[in-house]
């Protein structure tokens, strides 16, 4: 069942990047698609029934929207520390705990973390994010951990769990 999914999955992303119907450009895009299938189809991700429950795909389409927003404002927080003549940064790797239980969900937040400006995931054990951070705004590790995972884990555990 992964493997056809896998499958469907890579078809559309070929459909979607060449944006083109015809014929030739079809059957280069099953070829293509069924080549990487049979390759790596055992090193997908197991899918589970809940992929299809449509909630879901409302909530992962939401997060777009969230992820969107939360980079804009990053972006322009680090265009102000770099433009402000004081470069008001205060450097730090905290250490934030995530409430995600599967390993997708992880996966997706540690991506989110770092494709927003001023912060990086540099490492996760267990349950443990070990995120650098452009200005470590608190000690406290409820007030830095909400401030960092809060704006995402909500959605994700909607969506992976």
């Amino acid at each position: 069942m992964s493997a056809v999914l896998l499958f469907i999955f890579l078809f559309a992303i070929w459909l979607g990047l060449t944006l083109n119907v015809t014929i030739p450009n079809l059957s280069m895009g099953v070829i293509a698609a069924l080549i990487v299938t049979i390759f790596f189809s055992k090193f997908s991700l197991k899918v589970k029934r809940r992929v299809f429950h449509p909630h879901r795909y409302f909530w992962a389409f939401l997060y777009c929207f969230i992820f969107l927003w939360e980079c804009i404002k990053a972006n322009f927080d680090v265009a102000y520390r770099v433009l402000h003549p004081g470069l008001p940064v205060k450097p730090g790797i905290v250490r934030a705990k995530s409430n995600l239980t599967t390993d997708i969900g992880k996966v997706f937040l540690a991506n989110s973390i770092t494709m927003t400006p001023g912060t990086i995931t540099v490492d996760i054990i267990d349950d443990n994010f070990y995120i650098h951070w452009i200005y470590v705004h608190s000690k406290d590790p409820e007030v830095y951990t909400h401030k960092i995972m809060g704006r995402f884990e909500k959605y994700l555990k909607r969506i992976f769990e």
